[in-house]
């Protein structure tokens, strides 16, 4: 028989309460790393009446955003878009993919993270580790590949380590990987896809997927991903795969019926339909360089003033995690640029770079002047 009482969980005390929502919110312009700033039109766009996900206005809606989307990437392969995050497709990847063992090189702690998800999915996880700052080496994966006494199905990597600020060459990763005909290559690009270009079908990438509300900057809500017709095939060889995120369901339901498998966030997709027009419109290549100019100032900002945290040669186009060379009070720093400039920045991430870093996103809709801007409101507050 059920319990009546609630069941202690966890060892942690709740402390949350109830903090009532209003509607008095300063307005702040974003420079974390994500979500970030999104246009007025694209934020308008939610707002059309709603209408059934089953109704032929919502083939037309999904099928556009689907090869919109294919036409920005320059990609042949398949598109899926699914209400989520793109955490999603660290499980559906691992689960459509991985019958035993995985590879993960961790540098971070979103590529950590990932290592993580496939040991609670019960994978056989080999970790290829990294100090936090440093990038993901081409040479290394193929060494653990050739010499490793197990054969790996895939091997998971983070295009944008956003916690370092770190760039991994997966191009050069994948190149490798395909040298392994029977081990799949899975990237994690989750705030980086939209604002650093990357060739997907030239370098062998079965899966990569990103979140909405990066580099795309659309409201937070969709998961973009990216899958091979090999990716595909192996996942109907497998005795089970995930459900929601599954290739086979996502992609054959799309092809018969040019919708998702389940209810989708529609108002989320309509702001997908018009800011994706903004990104065909700018170009991939146009976006890429101006994401290009946005990072190269920032670094250059950066070492004039404090250092870059990022192994050299290594470093994102969308995020700089800067070393807090100058030992500034990095809380005290950002709740002050918040205050008399309503700009929003980001600390270090978690315990390791809480102080020892600090982090701006450079992405999205952003531009060189924008983030000079931010640059020169944290030179006014920490005197620099």
């Amino acid at each position: 028989m059920p319990s009546r009482y609630p069941i202690n969980r966890t060892q942690v005390d709740p402390v949350t309460n109830k903090r009532e929502y209003t509607d008095d919110y300063p307005d702040k312009t974003l420079y974390i790393p994500g979500p970030t700033e999104v246009r007025d039109d694209v934020i308008e766009a939610m707002c059309e009446p709603m209408f059934g996900h089953r109704m032929d206005r919502m083939t037309d809606l999904y099928t556009t955003i689907v090869e919109d989307t294919k036409e920005f990437l320059g990609t042949d392969n398949e598109v899926i878009v699914l209400t989520g995050s793109g955490t999603e497709f660290w499980e559906a990847s691992t689960l459509n993919l991985v019958d035993e063992n995985i590879l993960v090189p961790t540098c971070g702690s979103f590529s950590e993270r990932h290592a993580n998800v496939a040991e609670r999915l019960g994978k056989d996880v080999d970790r290829l580790e990294y100090e936090w700052g440093q990038a993901i080496k081409p040479a290394d994966i193929r060494e653990t590949l050739e010499e490793s006494d197990n054969h790996y199905d895939v091997v998971a990597t983070v295009m944008n380590e956003s916690s370092t600020g770190v760039r991994n060459p997966i191009e050069e990763i994948g190149d490798v990987v395909a040298d392994y005909p029977d081990t799949y290559f899975v990237v994690d690009a989750v705030s980086s896809l939209g604002g650093d270009y990357v060739d997907i079908d030239q370098h062998n990438i079965d899966v990569i997927f990103a979140s909405s509300q990066k580099a795309f900057a659309m409201p937070p809500g969709l998961a973009i991903c990216v899958v091979s017709d090999d990716a595909y095939e192996r996942e109907l060889e497998k005795d089970s795969a995930s459900w929601y995120g599954g290739f086979q369901r996502t992609i054959d339901y799309y092809e018969r019926k040019g919708q998702t498998h389940s209810t989708p966030a529609i108002p989320i997709m309509l702001a997908y339909r018009k800011q994706m027009k903004h990104m065909l419109e700018e170009g991939h290549d146009a976006r890429n360089e101006r994401h290009r100019e946005m990072a190269e100032y920032t670094r250059e900002w950066a070492r004039d003033h404090f250092d870059m945290f990022p192994e050299e040669g290594y470093e994102s186009q969308t995020v700089s995690c800067i070393e807090n060379t100058q030992g500034i009070d990095v809380a005290e720093t950002i709740d002050a640029v918040s205050e008399e400039y309503d700009f929003v920045f980001s600390n270090g991430y978690g315990s390791q770079l809480g102080e020892q870093t600090f982090r701006i996103g450079h992405m999205g809709e952003h531009d060189r002047e924008s983030i000079e801007e931010l640059t020169d409101a944290i030179e006014d507050v920490a005197g620099l």
